[in-house]
């Protein structure tokens, strides 16, 4: 067992795809997305934080092919962050859509890449 590098990588791209597509999305959020931001009220203000922190996780992911620890550190920021997710849906009661497919959903994908890429 080894959190040095991914070994196998597509998990890692796989989850890197994902997450610059998310940015992608949030950039001028499409309406799933800003349904979602304000469902757990997530500050208009600070929406331009999410494709900010969604490249960043896309750029750790991808970097971390090559640098050791940065996508098993990437992947784990990633689970903090939908834990997160999860938890503000929760508090807001968004207990749909939001919460199943969107945070939870993701929180579960983030949770498989590091037991494929780095356990398996």
């Amino acid at each position: 067992m080894t959190f040095s590098t991914p070994d196998p990588v597509w998990p890692v791209l796989v989850l890197a795809a994902i997450q610059f597509g998310d940015a992608l999305l949030c950039l001028r959020p499409v309406r799933f997305i800003a349904e979602c931001f304000e469902a757990v009220r997530w500050p208009r203000r600070l929406w331009w934080l999410m494709p900010v922190i969604k490249f960043a996780a896309t750029a750790g992911l991808i970097a971390g092919l090559w640098i050791p620890y940065l996508a098993a550190l990437t992947c784990a920021a990633l689970i903090g962050y939908f834990v997160a997710a999860v938890g503000m849906h929760v508090a807001a009661r968004d207990l749909g859509r939001n919460l199943f497919v969107n945070a939870t959903g993701m929180l579960a994908i983030c949770i498989a890449v590091p037991l494929v890429a780095f356990w398996a």
